[in-house]
């Protein structure tokens, strides 16, 4: 019977892992160096197309996520890894002139994205480590700054493949600023709402 259960665990296990969002998860995982390499050989339209096949399987994992009922818990670590290793990689390089050419986001605006997502970790892992908690649902607010996030370093990418400048970036630039301070500040006001709850 021991036997049994033990071969039952390690079954139910490989269910929770080996599934189509998870693996989509670890495939943007997997596309994040094919896209610095792109970007570093000055392949835009290759940088461009990775990066959309990227975004396209955070759309998919999600969806099929719902669609499908296979969230599992190393779904709740690969999905949002995926994403923030995305995102970085991405803004670090296209920061880069040498790099990121004719635009380049701004340093100012890669600054305030880090320090935003440094704000984030920051206060999840005080969580964690005060009163264990393990599950973070993300606002609107926040939902909305990563839109914006993404949205910007596809316009940067198609652009800068068509080699091609236009007014929009630099409303793109400042929109996805005052999307990103407004999340982040909502997420420091919510963290110490929460901090003092706790500590009543």
């Amino acid at each position: 019977m021991a036997e049994r259960t033990g071969s039952d665990e390690t079954i139910t296990l490989k269910s929770a892992v080996l599934t189509v969002p998870n693996l989509l998860s670890a495939s943007r995982i997997l596309l994040i160096p094919v896209f610095l390499w792109a970007m570093i050989n000055k392949k835009p339209r290759e940088a461009l197309l990775f990066f959309f096949i990227a975004g396209l399987t955070d759309l998919l994992d999600g969806f099929t996520a719902r669609i499908w009922h296979q969230r599992s818990k190393v779904g709740t670590i690969l999905d949002p890894a995926g994403d923030k290793l995305l995102m970085t990689a991405s803004y670090i390089v296209l920061t880069l002139p040498s790099l990121a050419f004719p635009n380049h986001i701004p340093l100012w605006l890669t600054a305030t994205v880090f320090l935003r997502d440094l704000l984030i970790v920051t206060g999840a892992l005080i969580a964690f480590l005060s009163w264990k908690q393990k599950i973070f649902i993300p606002s609107l607010l926040g939902k909305i700054s990563t839109g914006c996030q993404v949205g910007l370093v596809f316009l940067v990418l198609l652009l800068n493949y068509f080699q091609a400048t236009h007014g929009l970036v630099f409303w793109a630039y400042l929109i996805t600023f005052f999307w990103t301070v407004a999340s982040g500040t909502r997420y420091f006001l919510y963290g110490l709402a929460v901090l003092r709850q706790h500590r009543r």
